[in-house]
């Protein structure tokens, strides 16, 4: 029988340990960073969202229309995305629109969220 392989020390590097701790964000960062990236993880309010980045503004029908979705699943989506900040609403008489929130981190869909769905679709499981 092979034994275990035998612990060793740590830190193995004290500097680069105490770099990673001086630099990792809080908790409290990270869980809320969390949280929005949930939101995300849903394809219909990524998609809303990607949309609006898009053209700016449109109001719900329109944006169901353009994502092949009902009313009903934008309005929820919009609904939570507003609640967490993400998109802002105007109203014009009868109509809705909405757009991504003032503020709204330009790369995050630009680079970062293109950039990972690149980095999945090459992703081979065989490799």
């Amino acid at each position: 029988m092979t034994s275990a392989a035998e612990p060793h020390p740590h830190p193995i590097d004290p500097a680069r340990l105490q770099r990673a701790r001086d630099h990792l964000p809080s908790l409290e960062d990270v869980a809320r960073t969390s949280s929005i990236l949930s939101l995300l993880g849903d394809p219909t309010r990524a998609r809303v969202l990607y949309a609006l980045d898009i053209v700016d503004e449109l109001c719900v029908g329109d944006l169901a229309l353009a994502l092949d979705s009902s009313e009903d699943a934008i309005g929820y989506a919009l609904r939570i995305l507003r609640t967490a900040g993400l998109v802002m609403n105007r109203k014009q008489g009868r109509v809705v629109y909405y757009r991504l929130a003032s503020g709204f981190p330009e790369p995050l869909l630009d680079h970062c969220l293109r950039r990972l769905v690149d980095l999945s679709a090459d992703t081979d499981p065989d490799d």
